[in-house]
Order: C-alpha cells, then structure tokens, then sequence
C-alpha cells in the first residue's frame, strides 16, 4: 500500500497544470502502448482524469492530504483513483448515448423535412417544384446574413401616436420589482428582471403605446421583502403626450403580480410548472378586466384587447402561448437562455445522466414548454444570431431551411397546407443611459482618481460603493479589472482568478475586483453559489492576492453605475469570462461607461463586439489568453483609449428608443390575429322577445329562495301551463311574485316580434329559450369532464350516473343551484353526445355548453343562434374561428397515417396492410380528425407524434382518448381546458367560478383539467382504464410537473352519489370563489 504514494504526485501534477489543459493540449487519439509496454502514467492522466471536473477533484485531494497517517492516505488516494477512473467511464457512456440520440434526431429531421417538401410539392407546377428544390439548396450553404430582408418593412415612428396599444410582458419567475432590484439574490434573479423592467419603462414612452403591464408571480412570503405581495405597481405613468393632451388615467408601464401556487412560499423557477395554469387563468382575469377598462377610456366603449403578448422564458412562454391562444392575440418570444443547450452541456460534462439533469432542473419540461412556444409564436426575439444557429437550431419546432422554404412559398402564395415556422429576428437589447455620466475623452487619464478622491490627509466625499471596494485594495489607483456576475459555475469566475493569480505582470500593473451578488453568509447560499465563492477564497488564499482582490458582499442596483465609474476612472477594463453568454448586457454598460472589454468568444459577446469593436474576445477555457488580452488593454495606453472611444461612438446601437422601435416594426409586420367573436353581445338590456327564458330562470331563482323560506314553491319552466301560473300567483300573497309572474304572463301571451317584422322570419326554435347561451348569466359553471368509456370506446353507465348524480348534488343546494350552469366536455362527437343523452333520457337543454370532439367544437343547446330551425344543433361559429389558426386539417391527415403506418416510424413509406389505425369519419369534423386504434401496441405516445409533426412545420394537439380506442387531432388553440378560458373570454364567466368533475384517470389531455384556477373534483374508480399510457416516453417529463401535488383547489370522493359529490363541491368552494 505504501507504494501507491506515487498517485499523490500525479494528482498533483494534474491539479498544478489544469484537466482542461491537459485536454486540449491533447493532439490526438493516445497509444496506450508505446515501444510494446502499458504505460500506466499515459493511461492514467489522458484516458482517466482528464474527463473529470478539476474543482471537484481539488475538494476532494485537499481532504485526502490532510489525512496524517500515511498508510490510510494512500488507501484513501488509491479509492480516489479508483472513483476517478469509474466517473470517466461513466462520462464516455454518457457521451456515447448523447451521441446516439443526436444522430438519431438529426436523421428524422431530415426524413421530416423530406415529407414537408414533398408534400408541398403535389400542388405546384413543375417550375415550382424545380424553385422549391432550388430553395432548399440554397439552404444548404451558408450566407452571411441570416435575417430577412427589412427594407420593405414600415419603420415604427412618431405618426404611430393615434394607435394607443395594449401590450403585455410575462417574466414569472424572480423577484420582479421597479425599484431597488435584488440582482444577483439567486440563480432566478438576474439580468433577466432588468431588462423586463426596462422593456416595460421604454416601450411605455414609444409613441403609439398606452399601457404596458409586465405580468409575475405575486409573493407574499416572510422569505422575501413585502413589495413583492403588492398586487400592482407603478413603473411609470404617461398623463400627458408631448403635446400636452391628457392620454388617461390608466396610461404607462406596470408590474401586475398574479398569485398562483402556495401563497406564503417563494419558489424557484423549477417548481412553478404546475401553478402555470394557475397562472394563466389569473391573467386573463386580469387582461379581461383590463380590456374592459381601457374600451371605456380609448376604445369607445368596445373591449381593447392586447396588441401583443411577449413571454421571457420557458415558463413565461408556456403562459403566453396559453394566453395568446385563449385571446387569439399574436404572441412574441424572447428565450434569454435555453433548455435544450443547458441539456446538452450538462450531458457533456459527464457528471450527471439525462435522468439525474431532469430530476435536478426539470430540464424536459422546461424544453416542452419551449417547443409550445415555439408552436404559438409568431416572431422569436434573439440577442444574437449565434443564438439562432446554434441554440434555436436543437429544437423541433424550429428548422432554419425549411422555415426559408416555407417563406418561399408564402412569398409565392402557395398553400403551406398548414405548415409553419415562427419568424427569427435578432433585436439587441437596450439599455438605460440616464445613470450614465459623460466623461473627458483624454487619452492622459493617470492621477484622475487621485484628483477626485483626494490624498488621504483630506479625503473627499466619493460613493459608498466606492470605500467598498477600495477597502480591499492595497493601492486602489492602478487599474481596476472588473467582472460583474452572480457566482455560477458557468459564468467561470475561478479561471479568471487564475489567471491573474499565475500572471505576476498583470498582478503588478492592476488589481481586480469582483462583484458576485449579495451575501450575507456562504453557508446560506445554494450550494453551487457557495461551491464558487469558497473555491475564490481559496485561490486568493493560494496565490496571497489579499490587497489586489476586491469581492464586497453587498451592492445597490443603484450602485452599479458607480462601480462601472470607478473602473473607467482607474483606467480599468470590463471582463466577462462566462463559458457561455447568451447575450452580454454588462457587456453594453461597461462600453457606455468608457471601459474597454474582454469577453468571451461563445455567444452573444460576439455580435456585440462586432457592432462596438472596443476590446478583445478569448477562449474562457484559456487562461493564459484571458491573462493576456487584460495585460494588453492594461498596458497600451492608446489601445485603451481607442477602445473606449469605439464603444462611446456605436453605444446608441444598443438604447431602449432604438430597441423598442426595432420590436414594434417586427410585430406590426407580423401576422396579426385578434378575437373572432362580436363584443356587442348584450348583458342587461336585452330585447323582450329574447329574455322570456331568462325571465323563468329569475322566476325559478325566486322558487327557490321562497322554498328555503318555508314559504310556497313556485315551479316554472319553459312547457308551464299560463293557467297554472296563474293558480300559483293567486295562491301566493307576496305581490312582487303575483307582479312578475304577470308580466311573463304577458311575455307569453305576446305574439313574437318575428310575426311582427317581416325581414325578420325566422321562428325561435321550440327546444331554444334564449338566442344568447345562458352562460353569460351564470355565476357557477359545473363541467363534467369524467372519461368513463366501455370496449370500442363507448360511453359506459357510470358516465351517465356521474351525470345524473351531479345534478341532484348541485340542485340539492338552493344557493348554489341559483345561478349555475351544466357543461359536458368529451371527447365525443356532438352525434354521439346526442345519442347517449337519448339513451339515459338527459334532455340536452340541461346543459349550457357541450364541448365535443376533445375541445374541437363548443355547441349551446339552450341559445336559438346555435339551433337550427329542424331542431339541429351547430357549433359556435364564432369559436370555429377562433381555433381554425395553423390548421392544415388535409396536410395532418396524410401525414398522421404515413407516420403511425411506416414500418420505421419516421414517416417513409406506408405500409397500409399493417396500419394499426382506420379514419373514424363519423367522429371526424372540420376541427378534429379522428382514427380508430386498431392495434394499441404499435400506437406511438403523444410526445413522439409531436415531435414527428413538429419536424414537418405542423402544429396541432394530438390525443388519444376513450379507453386508448381513438387517436384525434385538434388545432393548436383547442383543448377541453382552452375550451373552458374561450367561455370566459367570450361570455364572461370566470374560469375560478367553474366546477370540473373529473375521474382519477382518463383521455391523454386529462393533466390539463386539473390544473388552474378552477376547482377540481375527482371522483375515484369512476374511470377503470384510461389513455395517459399513451401520453408520455420513457425520459419525458413527469405528471408532477403539470399537476400540482397539493391544491386547495381539488377535493375527492370515493362514491358516485349526489351527497358525496355535494360535499366535494363545498370543499372545494370554500377555498375561495373569485
């Protein structure tokens, strides 16, 4: 054992000179025998530790020395080694499967471009063809320019003054506040709560622009400050133009802060996916609301709807394309940082497996989310084009050769049959030069600090900020090299330490200061946090830097100008040494305050330094680089000075006013969608000939408070006898019942005002009582959603007891009976909804809506608009419009059967023999097209048919339903949940007053009536069996991440009868009705 002591030395070596080092040093593949012999050293240090995380490896050999007895620290060097040698072939497996997958994903992406070309070119002519060909060619070679050609585009300008916008910004994760930010607090409070703040203040001020509400997640936790409880905050507020006209009270930029999730915790952006739908629903109350507002104030008395609705990352993305898609308003994207690059660089790390990463980060639905946004949004927003290449360019939903071949064809105007690609455009973000003080622009700036500080006999009043940092410093007037992140391990702060620590030259010229967030103690920070700032305290320890290393523990929003201040005046630079920037905003700041920078070569500090051209960029892996180019900023005297002149003379590039009129001119360019419904639809003052039924259902209401009265029950319907009314209202001494009851009296003895109006013909049908659906009327809306299906997917008995069994339970409550409403929704056709009515003898009119085809189309049996004269019903128009968005109904029937029949599953060519799928015709409709499942064991899951049909431009939601017996495919802005938001967008009744009776299991779109602001009810054994095995693969996200695991807003029973069902219902209600 004592002979192992030649390992320590060998670790040491490796820990002196770098892994990182020794890996890219390395020239190529090692020949582990040389001259016929194993060489063990070789082996050892090429094919063993160079794979293994170098700061994990130092914590680990720092406590092994330690050890005093020499023959347990060989032992303990000898298991090292050991565990080194397992995690490196731990990582080359790892590598070898990301490998594998990636091929895999780049070969059905080409098989699914092929099929998009091909299918669209059936319909062109052979000239057409031979173009389309010619397009996808020339998406095979590079060119230097990305972006569209925008000479065409209306610039957005000051004649834009009378449009007065609603604009909407979504940053959910953080803490979000106007004032006094927290930058730096932790990983989900950063750059990103900057720059929503700002968007807001600035598009604001832009001509055209009445109000901006930027939408978060409101906080009330003893955890954080209570500003971030506050419902509402002023950000700024616009009362006059620039001619002096008043514009409004509600005018100018707000933070809106919806609760959602547990009201009294503060969670990080991992744990927020299942309160999204919460959310959502919060938000559109408000924007609802809101428009309501502003109609009164700007629109004429008519509902001003969003303009625009722009989500800030993957979980405000996932928000706004629900959103968009329950107000069919266009949605923007703006990723900041992405999921499926994070993935991929965990995984090359080869510490963690893709299992290990989802668990940690929630990777998976994070990329799900992303991919939803993908599929609603028209315009992506990007800092850089690197961004687009190379990060947008991992995604399904996004393929840049196909997107041009699709722009192609709409330039021609050719039929895309429903295919589509969000429009990619880089807008570098703004910043704010308000803070900014304009300095000399001499190239002799020695003595500068010394002149503004003083000596130190007579010191002179300087920021606070400042005595911070000079604290630290043993001759604060040498040039500061500054870096300015929170401590994360990518942002790769120790190699900058590095390598000023090993660079005597540059330690002699300058010092550096470091500005990683707020802390108050180490021990109370994330453990990655902590892991770096103790790893900076050893390396300032290691090489004695202490009196040239500043790092204060606490810093100002307010102060940042005043850091970036005092670097310019030292003559200092600004580094950013991240592995990966997706952007670089500091980046901008340091320019603006005169500081030259070194930067890093991947991401967006690329196209930054291009466009200002004011330092040098470096490998981050390299130190000796990055100790180079600070050495030569710092001793060039001119070049520092032209760099700084550089980045003064190109800094408006980068301001707010040229930002905001870049984004507006995209949005205005893109294809706008607004709601499809009238908004005159009347509330109050409705015609007489079109209340008689709403004047029963008052009478019913007043029934129902006499019988809790203990007085007489009066019963009325549509079919009451007038005589019978009559007999009851003499019967009844309470004149303001005899009153009302005679006026209905009159109503129906009234000839119709149809008779009356001969341009008016059309007889009110004799199963409608209103021409409105009585859900405008509705304070309560109970949706049966119970998936309850018997072989060959037909409706078992149980469903129809649910039913039965629901309405006694909200009948049996006076109260809550008054003023509610029924709705089924299925996946069902609308015929065989009526069919199973028939069979239980349910008269239809007991419901107010009736959702079919799995949210493909909404039916209001009660309103005469939706009856035909036969007594047909039809579906809402209104809604059929609102949904038919990105549909290619013809382009995702051919293209569902070439996929779920090829032998390959990458949708090459069809074996119809074996389909184990046949079209359900009767179940199909001009929003759903439904196929039988004849073999379940060969039906791919939900998410790979997504995926599949993503590849291909094709935007839908697939589902499979009723006891895994049916596949359906329904447009991107239908689904039973978007169903439910589309009720109350268009008739008023608030998502958080509906009731959604559901079993414990069902159709693969179940998850999403869980979650949300309604209140949920799930009754088990209800469903035996339902679809959710086809819902998911194995490595996809988990139920837990769309269902939250504990809600006040879901009760349970165990029996189908009206009393446990009842007492489910007060449960619930008693979390609170809004």
């Amino acid at each position: 054992m004592a002979g192992n002591e030649w390992i320590n030395g060998y670790l040491e070596a490796i820990l002196d000179t770098g892994a990182a080092k020794i890996e890219d040093q390395r020239p190529s593949p090692v020949n582990l025998r040389e001259r016929g012999h194993f060489n063990p050293t070789t082996y050892f240090v090429e094919e063993v530790v160079t794979g293994v995380d170098e700061t994990d490896l130092h914590r680990t050999w720092i406590q092994v020395v330690a050890t005093r007895n020499t023959r347990e620290r060989s032992s303990r060097l000898e298991n090292m080694c050991w565990r080194i040698w397992h995690l490196a072939r731990r990582k080359k497996q790892l590598e070898w499967e990301d490998f594998q997958r990636m091929a895999n994903w780049r070969l059905e992406r080409e098989q699914g471009r092929r099929d998009a070309t091909e299918d669209m070119s059936e319909d062109m002519s052979e000239g057409e063809r031979s173009d389309a060909v010619g397009d996808l060619l020339q998406c095979e070679t590079p060119r230097k320019k990305f972006q569209r050609n925008s000479s065409d585009l209306q610039v957005w300008s000051d004649d834009k003054k009378g449009k007065r916008l609603y604009i909407i910004l979504i940053s959910l994760h953080g803490l979000v506040r106007g004032e006094n930010m927290e930058l730096g607090r932790d990983s989900d409070t950063g750059g990103q709560v900057k720059y929503v703040v700002e968007l807001a203040r600035a598009l604001a001020m832009m001509p055209g622009v009445y109000r901006v509400d930027l939408f978060t997640r409101q906080v009330s936790s003893p955890e954080v400050d209570w500003s971030y409880g506050e419902p509402t905050e002023m950000l700024t507020s616009v009362s006059y133009d620039e001619d002096g006209n008043d514009v409004g009270e509600s005018s100018g930029a707000y933070i809106i802060r919806i609760p959602c999730g547990p009201r009294d915790k503060y969670l990080c952006k991992e744990l927020l996916w299942p309160h999204i739908p919460e959310f959502v629903d919060g938000a559109l109350a408000h924007i609802v609301n809101m428009s309501k507002v502003l109609g009164e104030q700007i629109g004429a008395g008519h509902p001003v709807w969003p303009y625009v609705i722009h989500g800030h990352y993957a979980d405000a993305g996932d928000s706004s394309a629900l959103l968009s898609g329950a107000l069919n308003v266009p949605m923007v994207l703006t990723g900041h940082s992405l999921g499926r690059n994070k993935l991929e660089q965990l995984l090359k790390q080869g510490r963690q497996s893709k299992e290990d990463i989802n668990s940690t980060y929630k990777i998976m639905r994070r990329i799900e989310a992303e991919e939803l946004s993908l599929d609603a949004a028209e315009l992506v927003i990007t800092s850089t084009k690197q961004e687009i290449d190379e990060q947008w360019g991992l995604y399904d939903g996004f393929d840049v050769k196909l997107e041009k071949v699709l722009r192609a064809r709409a330039r021609r105007r050719v039929n895309c049959h429903g295919r589509f690609m969000p429009q990619m455009v880089v807008i570098p973000p703004g910043m704010d030069f308000s803070n900014v003080v304009v300095q000399e622009d001499t190239i002799e700036a020695d003595g500068e600090l010394a002149a503004i500080i003083g000596d130190g006999s007579s010191p002179r009043a300087v920021p606070t900020i400042w005595s911070e940092v000079m604290r630290f410093l043993r001759n604060p007037y040498k040039p500061i090299i500054l870096a300015l992140s929170r401590p994360d391990p990518k942002k790769n702060i120790t190699t900058l330490l590095k390598a000023f620590g090993e660079c005597r030259p540059l330690r002699e010229l300058a010092n550096l200061t470091l500005i990683m967030g707020n802390r108050d103690d180490i021990d109370e920070m994330s453990s990655g946090n902590a892991s770096i700032l103790t790893t900076v305290l050893k390396l300032i320890d290691k090489y004695d830097l202490y009196g040239q290393v500043a790092y204060p523990k606490h810093h100002k929003q307010s102060d940042v100008p005043d850091i970036y201040r005092l670097a310019a005046k030292t003559r200092g630079v600004f580094v950013n040494p991240a592995l990966v920037e997706p952007f670089g905003l500091t980046l901008i700041e340091a320019a603006a305050h005169g500081l030259p920078i070194v930067a890093t070569r991947n991401g967006g500090p690329v196209d930054i330094h291009r466009a200002l051209n004011n330092g040098l960029l470096v490998d981050p892996h390299d130190q000796n680089a990055i100790a180079d180019a600070l050495l030569k900023l710092v001793a060039e005297k001119y070049l520092w000075h032209d760099c700084r002149r550089n980045g003064w003379r190109n800094i408006h590039l980068f301001s707010w006013p040229e930002h905001c009129r870049t984004y507006l001119t995209r949005v205005a360019a893109c294809r706008m969608r607004h709601p499809q419904w009238q908004t005159d639809t009347p509330l109050d003052d409705m015609p007489a000939e079109e209340s008689l039924g709403d004047s029963l259902l008052d009478v019913q209401d007043m029934s129902l408070r006499l019988s809790v009265d203990d007085r007489s029950s009066l019963n009325v319907s549509s079919e009451s006898n007038p005589a019978e009314l009559e007999k009851v209202a003499a019967g009844n001494g309470d004149p303001q019942v005899q009153d009302q009851v005679k006026q209905i009296l009159n109503k129906m003895k009234k000839p119709p005002q149809e008779a009356q109006e001969p341009e008016s013909e059309k007889k009110q049908p004799e199963n409608a009582v209103s021409k409105y659906p009585m859900l405008r009327r509705r304070r309560r809306l109970f949706v049966i959603a119970v998936d309850c299906y018997i072989d060959q997917g037909k409706p078992s008995k149980k469903m129809l007891q649910v039913i039965q069994e629901t309405f006694k339970a909200v009948r049996s409550d006076s109260q809550m009976a008054r003023t509610a409403g029924f709705a089924l929704s299925t996946a069902m056709s609308i015929f065989e909804v009526l069919e199973f009515f028939k069979l239980g003898k349910i008269q239809v009119r007991e419901f107010d809506a009736l959702i079919c085809s799995s949210g493909g189309e909404v039916y209001y049996p009660g309103a005469y608009q939706c009856v035909e004269d036969s007594g047909k019903l039809y579906p809402d128009p209104d809604y059929a419009s609102h949904i038919e968005y990105r549909w290619g109904c013809e382009g995702l029937k051919n293209t569902i059967f070439k996929l779920m029949c090829s032998q390959d599953g990458r949708g090459g060519k069809a074996d119809s023999s074996s389909s184990p799928i046949e079209e359900d015709v009767r179940s199909c409709n001009a929003h759903c097209i439904s196929f039988f499942i004849k073999d379940p064991t060969k039906a791919k899951r939900v998410d790979d048919l997504r995926q599949k049909l993503r590849m291909r431009g094709l935007r839908c939601h697939p589902m499979y339903c009723r006891n895994s017996t049916r596949l359906q495919l329904i447009p991107l802005l239908a689904s039973r949940s978007q169903a439910l938001r589309y009720l109350f967008v268009r008739w008023g009744l608030n998502v958080a007053n509906m009731f959604v009776i559901v079993g414990e299991t069902g159709d693969t779109d179940y998850e999403e009536l869980i979650s949300g602001a309604h209140k949920t009810v799930i009754i088990k054994g209800v469903v035996e069996k339902g679809s959710e095995e086809l819902m998911r693969t194995s490595g996809s996200y988990q139920k837990d991440d769309i269902v939250p695991g504990e809600s006040p807003l879901v009760a349970y029973t165990d029996r189908i009868t009206a009393e446990n069902i009842s007492n489910a219902l007060k449960s619930v209600s008693r979390s609170g009705m809004r």
